[in-house]
């Protein structure tokens, strides 16, 4: 008879095979690692977006007064909402609808875990803004050296990506009982711990138009100008992601996380998928595709990208 391991925290008669749910998982992120087109998120969406937005080019752009770019910050994160780096929010919806407390009513239920979700993310990224200006140039985030052949910049890429992958896997992981849960019982802290991951993006990320936003930021010396401007980029990156929560909370007056909250096994299992797809897909994408192109290992490629 085959052992069928039970997910934690579900009801005593429903189980799940995790083996299964794992291999589908990597396998999807290993996927979209080769599929993904920086090319066709960065410049075709991205650049197109911000120049619409801007009513400009944003890569020539003028950051020129508070004003300005704060204004460019929160453009630019919102362009940025596809890259590479941010399809990892997708997975917080699941946790988000756990730590909502659906019983309480659609309002409280929605506002409640995203304010989880932006306290955690606000704090990284308001943190790394003001640091950032303290300590200016010697970043390697702001650096045009090389190591080889392999710009000193894509390197901080591949370690906080790959940090923030294994993060996200072992979450994934940790949620059908795979490996120890940290936030068993704790949905709000595991919705504040993901938010710090989002904000986490901003330390490792080489998106052109956050780095000219980082750089303007350096030049006013100004860590709360600094703070700020990381808090606007991150809150512009998640923008897509909080319309389509609470699109599905009100859409569906409350039934949507009434439905997740319902089921433990449920919420565990969609999670759980996302999460460790996604930790893969960083994983992958920035410690072995990326470096590839620098001729560093190998890595499939597509026609396209």
């Amino acid at each position: 008879m085959t052992h069928v391991r039970p997910v934690i925290g579900t009801d005593r008669t429903t189980t799940t095979r995790p083996g299964r749910l794992i291999v589908g998982s990597v396998i999807a992120g290993v996927l979209l690692a080769v599929l993904w087109s920086y090319e066709f998120v960065d410049q075709v969406i991205g650049a197109n977006v911000a120049n619409t937005l801007l009513g400009e080019e944003a890569a020539t752009a003028s950051i020129a007064g508070t004003a300005a770019g704060l204004a460019f910050a929160f453009v630019s994160g919102l362009a940025g909402t596809f890259t590479a780096c941010n399809i990892a929010m997708a997975a917080s919806i699941g946790p988000m609808s756990q730590a909502g407390g659906a019983s309480q009513g659609t309002a409280r239920a929605l506002l409640r875990p995203l304010g989880f979700f932006t306290a955690g993310m606000v704090g990284v990224s308001a943190l790394y803004g003001a640091v950032g200006v303290l300590i200016g140039p010697s970043l390697p985030q702001l650096s045009s050296a090389t190591i080889g052949t392999m710009p000193v910049r894509l390197l901080q890429s591949a370690i906080v990506f790959g940090l923030v992958g294994l993060a996200m896997a072992y979450l994934g992981l940790a949620a059908i009982g795979v490996l120890p849960d940290l936030f068993r019982d704790r949905p709000v802290a595991r919705v504040v711990v993901l938010g710090a991951l989002v904000g986490a993006f901003l330390i490792g990320r080489p998106y052109p138009m956050f780095i000219k936003l980082f750089r303007s930021a350096v030049d006013s010396g100004n860590p709360l100008f600094g703070a700020g401007t990381f808090v606007l980029q991150s809150i512009g990156n998640v923008l897509l992601v909080t319309v389509v929560f609470a699109a599905l909370a009100l859409g569906t007056k409350g039934r949507f996380l009434r439905w997740f909250s319902a089921n433990t096994r449920r919420s565990a299992v969609v999670s759980a998928a996302l999460l460790i797809a996604l930790g893969v897909f960083l994983l992958v994408y920035w410690d072995v595709r990326v470096p590839s192109i620098f001729g560093i290992g190998w890595f499939p490629t597509m026609p396209y990208n």
